[in-house]
């Protein structure tokens, strides 16, 4: 019972110090270990910071012990990119709102294409911080151009936070064109049974109708643009996709990962990779079954998707970022494996969601 009491004032103590002194977390992995070596102390110590973590992910790296952190935070992708330090991600993973799909229960402004037409700027592209100053929201763009260039503008923000040795793991499924669409709130182009709101499209080149869109390759391509080099562009085979209405075409079945790099000044791209962590074979097409959504996000992948990617991308002990974080599930991944992450939404419930289920991973682990 003393040296437990002992333990927690430890704990308590240490917390008051980083608390007063105004240092940084990251003060903790160069502590001693014997400071560590009790876990109920360490979990009181970090529940007075006012941070969770999964002590069983406690990993060695180069520079001695890590502790995961995490932090999920409100707001925009393209403004909080531009806010994490210089160099400091390991690794972006994620799954921004695919074109056309859904509202996800957020406001936004349907006249917004008449609005750029009067400013007269009809022929070029509207910036997105134009575009979500004036209401917009990321996927519901008038024309399918709109987005992919909103898509490079908040990725390219990410160009200074990301490591030059960092990759940039990039979810995108695709879309066929409709000159009038359902976008529900949390459906998928007119499926489920939520409210709707019916949405026309002008057509002109490429946008015709029951056109496939490929607005992944279209994306892929306009980062290359941008100095990304494309690394691999993952297959992911959905073998349980519900069945659809239509009877002239196949059902998609497979959405797109890019892996992304950064392009050197010269010479080739060098950048963390352990191929050892991948799906057995090492292939560019991967099968996993879609998985239900979670606590009212309907778009959520697999944890199973996530791991390999995290795991073959991020160094141990890394950080990892996910800007559109939705629930959380590719934080709390990461938080298993070891590693550190920082996540984005613009839908405070699900920014309430990821932060419970970060602590989760705390929980299970279990009061030992």
């Amino acid at each position: 019972m003393e040296k437990h009491n002992r333990d927690l004032l430890l704990g308590i103590l240490l917390g008051i110090f980083l608390l007063t002194s105004g240092q940084n977390y990251r003060l903790l992995e160069i502590l001693e270990l014997r400071f560590l070596r009790s876990i109920r102390a360490t979990r009181l110590f970090l529940r007075v910071r006012g941070m969770q973590h999964n002590l069983s992910s406690i990993c060695e790296t180069k520079h001695g012990p890590h502790v995961p952190t995490y932090r999920v935070e409100l707001g925009d992708a393209f403004d909080l990119l531009r806010q994490l330090p210089r160099s400091s991600v390991d690794l972006i993973v994620t799954s921004p709102p695919y074109w056309g799909h859904r509202t996800y229960s957020q406001n936004h402004n349907w006249g917004i294409v008449k609005e750029w037409q009067l400013m007269g700027e009809a022929a070029t592209l509207p910036s997105y911080e134009w575009y979500k100053k004036h209401g917009g929201l990321l996927g519901l763009e008038p024309l399918p151009e709109w987005y992919v260039y909103h898509l490079v503008e908040i990725f390219d923000a990410a160009q200074t936070c990301l490591k030059a040795d960092g990759s940039l793991w990039i979810n995108l499924g695709d879309t066929y064109f409709a000159r009038w669409s359902s976008i529900r709130q949390k459906g998928r182009q007119g499926l489920g049974n939520h409210p709707r709101q019916r949405r026309r499209t002008p057509m002109g080149g490429y946008r015709q109708e029951k056109q496939l869109l490929l607005i992944p390759a279209r994306f892929a391509i306009a980062m290359q643009e941008q100095r990304w080099i494309v690394r691999n562009d993952l297959i992911w085979s959905k073998p349980n996709i519900p069945p659809r209405p239509e009877r002239d075409r196949l059902r998609l079945s497979h959405e797109h990962f890019f892996h992304f790099v950064k392009r050197p000044k010269e010479g080739r791209p060098k950048y963390f990779y352990d191929i050892s962590k991948v799906e057995p074979r090492a292939i560019d097409v991967v099968t996993y079954n879609v998985r239900p959504g979670q606590n009212g996000h309907t778009a959520t992948f697999p944890a199973e998707l996530i791991r390999p990617r995290i795991e073959s991308s991020c160094p141990p002990g890394g950080l990892v970022v996910d800007p559109f974080c939705g629930t959380g599930r590719t934080l709390v991944v990461a938080l298993t494996t070891g590693r550190s992450a920082i996540g984005f939404d613009t839908v405070p419930d699900y920014v309430e969601v990821a932060r419970n289920g970060c602590d989760g991973v705390v929980l299970i682990d279990g009061a030992s």
